[in-house]
């Protein structure tokens, strides 16, 4: 009996591109929950732990900073038909005044997992059920020491609270992954067939597959962390297109390690300065034109920096006395794509 399941269930899969099939999965709850504890769950952790997650203050925003899972495990109940995401991690965020926070976050929450079969992608989708604990939000390091000693206080809670709800309200939303031959998209909140995410820019074209596409806010004197990416083989590239507003900034191509190394310790308070390794590459970044770069790369992990400062890139930006109040915003739009590296762009 079990072995006449497997072998339908393999046909499902092997023939999906069959409206009628689909139709069949999308209409049993209990075939798509089989489908999804077996096939799916299993993958949320690792998917999770791959790169770092951007955060907004709203809907629709621009990127103000990220968080990075570090750890995570999943429980599945099947009784009840959900998957238990427990996870914690640490990231950053910049705000007015206080500069670049740097936290740490841990949540375990319930899911309802579900998907749909659509023609052309599949929807998978983590709806929130409840809140099981968290999450816990702890400042780990504030940029401005004045508003860091105020995070000792009743002042601080106000700092604090801002945290939380850049962590907490993003986690409590749930989240959409649509699949499709180009690569995967990943988006906060519901989104319902035939909607996509909404990008910056048009790709999905061709055989690459799409890591990022946003739009991101980097303050004066600071630096944003793409990634990682992975190059999962030789003779592949990283297809990077980009467009910037406001200040020319410098990007720089990391390896993970060194990326890691540089990241954490700004997350613990050290003052920003060059990375530990020079990087594998990097180019400037001039308002108003739009970048086309093709990094052919050996099989690793990597990081693209967006780096607004004066200690890592070739370009300094002019002084602002008002850069603390968000004054000197360098606002880049870009997309990050894997392909082969003798395709063209």
């Amino acid at each position: 009996m079990n072995f006449r399941l497997f072998w339908v269930l393999s046909a499902i899969f092997l023939t999906l591109s069959c409206a009628a099939l689909r139709d069949s999965v999308n209409t049993s709850p209990g075939l798509r929950w089989w489908l999804f504890s077996n096939f799916g769950a299993a993958k949320v952790c690792p998917e999770m732990l791959k790169r770092g997650a951007p955060l907004k203050l709203f809907e629709g925003g621009n990127t103000i900073g990220r968080y990075f899972p570090e750890r995570c495990q999943t429980q599945v109940n099947d009784a009840a038909q959900t998957v238990t995401l427990q996870f914690g991690g640490s990231g950053y965020a910049w705000t007015p005044i206080a500069g670049r926070i740097q936290f740490a976050a841990d949540a375990a929450i319930e899911y309802r997992m579900d998907f749909n079969l659509t023609k052309d992608a599949t929807y998978v989708w983590a709806k929130p059920n409840r809140i099981l604990s968290g999450p816990t939000f702890q400042v780990q390091a504030v940029e401005n020491t004045l508003v860091d000693w105020a995070t000792r206080t009743p002042v601080g809670y106000l700092a604090n609270t801002f945290g939380n709800q850049i962590v907490s309200s993003k986690l409590a939303e749930g989240f959409t992954v649509v699949h499709t031959d180009t690569g995967d998209d990943f988006t906060l909140g519901f989104l319902a067939p035939p909607a996509r995410p909404k990008k910056p820019f048009d790709t999905g074209y061709g055989e690459r597959f799409v890591y990022a596409n946003e739009t991101i806010d980097v303050q004066a004197n600071q630096v944003d962390f793409l990634g990682p990416f992975d190059v999962v083989e030789d003779g592949q590239a990283l297809f990077l297109r980009m467009i910037g507003r406001g200040p020319a900034v410098d990007v720089l191509l990391i390896r993970r390690g060194t990326g890691d190394l540089w990241r954490r310790g700004l997350q613990l308070g050290a003052p920003l300065g060059p990375p530990p390794e020079a990087p594998v590459t990097g180019f400037g970044l001039q308002p108003g034109t739009e970048v086309r770069q093709k990094l052919p790369l050996p099989q690793g992990q990597y990081y693209v920096v967006i780096d607004h400062s004066s200690v890592a890139g070739l370009i300094n930006p002019p002084f602002n006395l008002l850069g603390a109040l968000g004054a000197s915003v360098a606002t880049v739009s870009c997309a990050v794509e894997l392909g082969e590296a003798d395709a063209s762009f």
